[in-house]
């Protein structure tokens, strides 16, 4: 049975840097897709970044400043933000699965989903 379970949420300034983990049992990281969704309150879940074999995917919104990695040795995914601001406030969702490389954008691509990581930032 797979189970994702993210951590590193917290508060943070408009400005600072968090970095988010999803430790991984049951599935081994390096073999299927994993990604990052967000939802806000009154909005519905959105994309944020994914790596698969086939790259590394990220949402318009937050190029530039975030990073998505895996390590299979710790068989965690990790999200890497920086340069945050107040529209990245919001639930964060670790997400596994084996989506077409059209599909990494959308929920239904993944099966596997970690309970959220509280993310707010304040300005």
């Amino acid at each position: 049975q797979v189970q994702l379970v993210e951590s590193g949420g917290g508060l943070v300034q408009t400005g600072g840097s968090l970095r988010l983990s999803c430790t991984a049992s049951g599935v081994r990281v390096g073999n299927y897709a994993m990604a990052w969704f967000r939802e806000a309150p009154g909005k519905r879940r959105e994309f944020v970044a994914a790596v698969a074999v086939s790259g590394t995917y990220y949402a318009d919104s937050v190029k530039g400043r975030h990073v998505i990695s895996k390590d299979s040795g710790e068989n965690t995914l990790y999200l890497q933000m920086n340069s945050l601001e107040t529209e990245d406030t919001g639930v964060y969702y670790c997400a596994g699965g084996r989506p077409s490389s059209r599909s990494v954008y959308y929920s239904a691509g993944y099966v596997d989903w970690g309970r959220g990581t509280q993310v707010t930032v304040s300005s």
